[in-house]
């Protein structure tokens, strides 16, 4: 990988195995899971989000991303400490087998610190056809402009918040590298 996604971008799997999947990682938002707060995110606050794959091409494959930590890692704040994942409220995929032209979606819960999720990671690494995968990494924050999610545009052109700073330094440091 060598730049973050910005929550809202699409990102394709780069194997031969699996050509034509494709994860986003959006719609992040204050949000408390339907089935109520868990006991361990008191006087947290609640964010939500969800993970859509998408399959472009002829194979079907099997999505599993229904454990945390090894499929869904959610870090906040500057210094990135651990956000508490909500995997009981959250609605996951689990085994499931994803046919060309078809989308499958998961909304995950996780909860921290409200000064804190001005700057949130999210590492999606799910098992698929039961191999662990590499994990992607989405930036953002609540607040953080999603913009334009088509393939040609990345949401990334946001010029405030998170997602333009990553902007910034990311073409700061091509630049330097040149």
């Amino acid at each position: 990988m060598d730049m973050p996604n910005v929550i809202g971008d699409w990102q394709d799997y780069q194997s031969d195995e699996l050509a034509g999947l494709r994860v986003r990682v959006h719609s992040l938002q204050k949000a408390v899971p339907p089935r109520g707060r868990d006991d361990d995110a008191k006087g947290l606050t609640y964010v939500s989000f969800q993970v859509t794959y998408e399959n472009r091409g002829t194979e079907h494959y099997g999505i599993d991303l229904s454990r945390h930590p090894e499929h869904v890692d959610v870090r906040v704040g500057r210094d990135g400490h651990a956000a508490f994942v909500d995997i009981y409220g959250s609605e996951r995929i689990r085994g499931y087998n994803l046919y060309p032209q078809r989308r499958v979606t998961a909304v995950i819960y996780a909860a921290a610190p409200a000064g804190k999720l001005k700057q949130v990671d999210i590492q999606i690494s799910p098992e698929i056809d039961d191999e662990a995968t590499f994990g992607y990494l989405w930036v953002g924050g609540l607040g953080v402009h999603e913009g334009s999610t088509h393939a040609s545009a990345r949401a990334s052109a946001a010029s405030r918040g998170v997602a333009g700073e990553v902007e910034q330094f990311l073409k700061g440091s091509t630049a330097n590298d040149a």
